[in-house]
């Protein structure tokens, strides 16, 4: 069930993506590296004191703000040279598609990418591919890319799913029987995490929606439906306020949203509170600051801790293992199917946090840790 799920957001069709999983799968098996699309470059190692290119998406939460800074001492601390850039504000990839293109003419041995726009950035990778250099696929899975070599991430499809139990825990807290009412919303179009978040969520939800005993207010359950273009804060709030308006002018109660991330949610929270109506449970996931103190405050109910200086540590980490000619360590090769290739994957646990176990959950962080006290 996963598998599809994940693989769903790159290609339509259920039969061609297992038809083209498992002749990748028996490509991967069989063959050398340079069969497979993996980094040819990897086998012969580089320089320790290489050039490393890393293109960011915009800084649009904390957490591409701080990988940007990990990245930039972590490399410079394991001896290389960095290029760390950052895609501008605006909806197009055009930016991160001549960053990539620059750190390709520069010489990068490693490219790094957080895409922008997962599925229009396979130009840039092949051109990465044929100078040499290894891609990256950091966070987000980039699409119909044959010549992307790893994707380091947390398990994403996990994300969703707790975030689907957390809300179904926070909405029986309150009210021990159903059904419940909800409304749902998902991240960006252009991010492939976005459906994988959504989908794991709705493996959760989607049989109790079936029973009855989940009700979606607005009956908007399609993902298209649901999608926030851009992770914009106020495109959340524009379309909490337009639901409140359209479904629960009443005396209707809204139980819980589904929110993909923290930023949202607090647009949710800020649209709901404005309407004078009682705060739902709502999820998130990123701990970003103002979330956390929201969490401790008893108002957002959830959030999910993707520690990102373990990822960027693995990340560099992988780094280190090409430059001495090594193979990174990997522990998923079925489940992340770009569109034309199973991208082999290193994946880190995401943790759900809510009030109860916010301070277990953020005793080792220095900018966290406090405000759970």
């Amino acid at each position: 069930m996963r598998q599809f799920l994940t693989r769903s957001i790159a290609v339509a069709g259920a039969v061609a993506l297992l038809t083209l999983s498992a002749a990748c799968s028996t490509e991967r098996e069989g063959a050398t590296s340079a069969d497979t699309g993996g980094s040819t470059s990897a086998a012969k190692g580089f320089a320790a004191d290489a050039l490393i290119g890393v293109a960011l998406p915009a800084k649009t939460s904390e957490n591409w703000v701080l990988a940007g800074d990990l990245f930039t001492n972590g490399l410079k601390e394991a001896g290389f040279k960095s290029d760390v850039q950052y895609a501008g504000a605006s909806t197009t990839v055009a930016d991160q598609q001549a960053q990539i293109s620059t750190m390709v003419t520069k010489g990068a041995k490693v490219i790094i990418i957080g895409a922008t726009d997962a599925a229009q950035l396979a130009t840039q990778v092949a051109q990465a591919k044929q100078a040499g250099a290894t891609v990256i696929a950091y966070d987000r899975l980039i699409t119909n890319a044959p010549d992307v070599d790893y994707y380091i991430a947390f398990d994403n499809f996990k994300v969703g799913q707790l975030q689907g139990q957390a809300l179904l825990d926070g909405m029986k807290a309150k009210k021990a029987e159903g059904p419940w009412t909800i409304e749902l919303f998902s991240g960006s179009p252009d991010d492939n995490n976005s459906g994988v978040f959504f989908n794991g969520a709705m493996e959760v939800l989607k049989p109790l929606i079936d029973k009855g005993d989940v009700v979606v207010g607005s009956g908007q359950t399609d993902i298209k439906q649901t999608a926030i273009q851009g992770w914009k804060a106020e495109n959340a709030q524009q379309r909490m306020d337009s639901l409140l308006t359209s479904t629960y002018n009443g005396s209707k109660t809204l139980d819980g949203v589904l929110s993909p991330n923290d930023t949202l949610a607090r647009a949710i929270i800020t649209s709901v509170k404005g309407a004078g109506k009682p705060v739902p449970v709502v999820t998130g996931q990123d701990s970003e600051v103002e979330s956390v103190k929201s969490i401790v405050a008893g108002e957002q109910y959830s959030t999910i801790n993707k520690d990102t200086r373990k990822l960027v540590a693995e990340t560099v980490n992988m780094v280190k293992t090409l430059q001495t000619g090594g193979t990174p360590e990997i522990n998923d090769d079925k489940t992340y199917d770009n569109g034309v290739k199973v991208v082999p994957a290193y994946l880190l646990p995401p943790v759900i946090v809510t009030k109860e176990n916010a301070a277990e959950a953020y005793a080792n962080d220095p900018k966290l840790a406090p405000l759970t006290k």
